[in-house]
């Protein structure tokens, strides 16, 4: 009698594993950039940026800090396409350009095909450095 409630048990808790299995979420794309001064910029500002695309709702999830700019960063925004040290005009204009930037933005399938490939950078832009004080291309993590 004791083998038959010991198989029964074991039994029950084979069929409520087998029942309460959920299939795991697909794991999104992520990204990563290191910021730092572009050729030519005089600056000890360094920063990061960590990225998260969701292919189901073409969302970007975006979060870049940064520290050590000349002065307080009075633009930035993901740049593209462009290969590593090459310019581009500016495609996901950040609201604000404070440090932590945090934010999500809609990509179309030719910029998410562009983001993939690593042909985005980020660039926060400061008042001595108009054209961009720290930069960082955006990679595949």
């Amino acid at each position: 009698m004791r083998r038959m409630h010991i198989a029964v048990a074991a039994l029950a808790g084979l069929m409520l594993g087998a029942c309460s299995t959920t299939p795991e979420a697909p794991k999104l794309p992520t990204y990563k950039a290191t910021l730092a001064p572009g050729a030519g910029i005089v600056s000890s500002g360094k920063g990061s940026g960590e990225f998260t695309y969701d292919p189901a709702t073409h969302t970007l999830t975006y979060n870049v800090t940064y520290e050590g700019l000349t002065g307080p960063g009075v633009a930035a925004h993901i740049h593209g396409p462009a290969d590593p040290g090459q310019n581009a005009g500016p495609v996901v204009p950040f609201a604000n350009a404070a440090s932590p930037i945090t934010g999500t933005a809609t990509l179309t399938d030719a910029q998410a095909a562009e983001l993939a490939a690593g042909k985005y950078y980020v660039n926060v832009h400061t008042a001595a450095n108009k054209g961009g004080e720290i930069r960082g291309q955006i990679v595949a993590n």
